[in-house]
């Protein structure tokens, strides 16, 4: 009996520690950071995909893996150039916030896509990723597969 014990305990514990992996570099520079992006889209003639989130949203860890599963990867990745910022409790890296509009207030995750120049294509000011757990799988997919096709 002991052993059953141990193997759910491991396996509860494996899967919790997994859960708290954190997805938004808190430390990062973000302004560095979407520069650099700018930059690959440019090189890669791409639309740039800025993520506002933080790592304590279960909604932006949920659409942080949607964007790993591989057909939306793919279709992200033909068409944009992804970087992630932090904006913990709606304090931070609000200069990167701004110039997009007030892409946050209704909720994150939010994104913004932006051509490489910079200039604002669309961005959810209407919340409409802040229930990307509610959106499950189909829900993202179908959402992105959306906006991809607008592009084309």
């Amino acid at each position: 009996m002991m052993p059953i014990t141990a193997l759910v305990l491991s396996i509860f514990l494996s899967a919790f520690a997994c859960a708290d992996v954190p997805v938004y570099d808190e430390s990062a520079d973000a302004a560095v950071l979407v520069a650099q992006a700018l930059g690959k889209a440019k090189t890669d003639n791409k639309q740039l995909l800025i993520v506002f989130g933080a790592n304590w949203c279960s909604d932006c860890k949920m659409l942080d893996g949607e964007f790993k599963k591989p057909a939306l990867k793919a279709l992200l990745d033909a068409h944009y150039v992804i970087v992630k910022v932090d904006v913990s409790r709606f304090n931070k890296n609000l200069d990167i916030v701004k110039p997009y509009g007030d892409v946050i207030k209704k909720g994150i995750p939010s994104i913004v896509i932006a051509t490489p120049a910079n200039q604002l294509v669309y961005a959810t000011n209407g919340g409409e990723l802040a229930d990307a757990r509610k959106m499950g799988e189909a829900g993202v997919a179908a959402f992105f597969q959306k906006l991809a096709a607008k592009k084309s």
